[in-house]
């Protein structure tokens, strides 16, 4: 990983897994890191095992909750007011395999948390980022994206029989389709920033909490979070990245491994239908994206 020094990078759900390793990672090359987390209780021991191993970087505690729009708001101006630059947005945190639930505005939770939390908190932090040079924004996504489909007539999950894997595999979808969507806008825009996806493979952290079965298989099948975090680390930080890319574990089914670009399925590349998302994303957080001209800027 090169250098981060002097860079300001955000990590949702930072306290365990994956996301605690990317941010132990980043501190440790020189990054200070904000651990953006809903439990400031679970998050500043977290932060404190990082420190313990005297990283070069900062690692500060932010409280974060994407379940609930207004703490979102609170979050990017507590950040706004501190920070003026912003280099890495890794939009890590997120649900699986939940049983039905719903987020403080009404959004079925894997929906809610997974994509439209982090669609609100990126909006929030767009013109930070548009104005931090090679500034990237990593979506955590899923190979369950693959069985995925956005069902526009209930994607919250009011009208049929709720099943766990299905919204699971429809956030994870989402994920991707914003990513692509957010990068072409940018491009659009004349905007350098760079949107990036990863998945972590099968590994063995506490989003698998709801899953018993899972669970049991994790000693057998699933590589350690360090490794997990390796794609959303390559993604973050490696030089070569281009916008609109998507990397995974290189091994057997995409499951273990090292970083490898991958490619995501044939609906997660459906412009139409990402171009409905966002706007129904902007309708249901209520953020609106402004895409300010580089040209127009100089």
């Amino acid at each position: 990983m090169p250098d981060q020094t002097g860079r300001i990078a955000i990590v949702t759900g930072s306290n365990s897994g994956i996301g605690w390793e990317a941010a132990r990672a980043l501190a440790t090359k020189g990054a200070t890191v904000i651990m953006a987390c809903r439990s400031i209780a679970r998050a500043t021991p977290a932060a404190d095992q990082i420190k313990a191993l005297k990283p070069s970087g900062q690692v500060v505690v932010m409280a974060l909750d994407l379940g609930d729009l207004p703490t979102i708001h609170d979050f990017a101006t507590a950040f706004r007011q501190k920070y003026h630059r912003l280099d890495l947005l890794i939009n890590n945190a997120g649900v699986a395999l939940s049983p039905y639930g719903k987020t403080k505005q009404g959004f079925e939770q894997q929906f809610g948390i997974n994509h439209l939390g982090h669609f609100a908190l990126t909006g929030l932090l767009l013109d930070r980022l548009t104005a931090t040079p090679n500034a990237r924004i990593v979506a955590l996504s899923s190979s369950t994206h693959q069985s995925g489909v956005i069902n526009f007539d209930d994607l919250n999950w009011e009208r049929r029989t709720y099943q766990p894997m299905a919204a699971y595999g429809q956030s994870k979808l989402a994920n991707l389709l914003f990513t692509y969507e957010l990068q072409r806008r940018l491009v659009a825009a004349g905007q350098s920033t760079l949107v990036v996806a990863a998945h972590p493979g099968w590994a063995a952290t506490n989003a698998q909490r709801h899953s018993p079965l899972l669970k049991r298989l994790n000693p057998i099948f699933a590589q350690p979070p360090k490794m997990g975090a390796l794609p959303t680390l390559y993604a973050a930080t490696a030089p070569d990245v281009k916008g609109g890319s998507y990397f995974g574990p290189d091994g057997l089914g995409q499951s273990r491994g090292y970083p490898k670009q991958l490619e995501s399925s044939v609906r997660s590349h459906d412009e139409a239908v990402a171009r409905r998302l966002w706007a129904v994303s902007e309708e249901m957080t209520q953020v609106k994206y402004v895409f300010e001209s580089a040209v127009a800027r100089v």
